[in-house]
């Protein structure tokens, strides 16, 4: 996170991933104001076991783009709408509009929920476990919309499918 402010947002990705028993690692990095932890933090992960790097950026969301130009390793974006953000467009932006050959994978704004399941996606391709675990999480998604239809239909309510 680039503030302490963006945990409130960037708790959701922590969350899932205690769920789903990933080891993470959370802490503050500023692109502006600790500029050489930044890159320090870029440069080392590897060597430090992460797999894939998350990154909220909200007002000046540089962090996500800065991240990703000190590491090989997959790094998704949240953009996070913050009180100095352009109602997170200025956030979004700064993610999606990245130079050719140095990515970061975005999700929605404040989503960082999505951003942990798509580091779990990544991390599943070789770990069995977890494709497992992804598999029973989507099918509880599953379960509870088709709940819901049942639950509307007992009231009156007729869906379409």
């Amino acid at each position: 996170m680039g503030s302490k402010s963006d945990l409130k947002i960037m708790s959701a990705a922590a969350e899932l991933l205690r769920q789903f028993n990933v080891p993470y690692d959370i802490t503050l990095v500023s692109p502006h104001r600790t500029p050489h932890r930044m890159v320090e933090y870029a440069e080392s992960a590897r060597k430090r076991g992460l797999r894939v790097l998350i990154a909220g950026g909200g007002g000046a969301a540089h962090l996500p783009g800065m991240v990703a130009a000190f590491t090989t390793l997959p790094v998704i974006g949240v953009p996070i709408n913050s009180s100095l953000s352009i109602q997170g467009l200025d956030s979004i932006l700064s993610m999606i509009q990245m130079p050719a050959g140095t990515p970061v994978a975005t999700v929605g704004l404040d989503n960082a929920a999505n951003a942990a399941i798509l580091a779990i996606q990544i991390l599943a391709l070789n770990n069995a476990r977890l494709n497992d675990a992804l598999e029973k999480h989507r099918n509880t998604l599953k379960d509870r919309v088709m709940r819901t239809i049942e639950e509307l239909r007992k009231g009156g309510f007729q869906d379409d499918v």
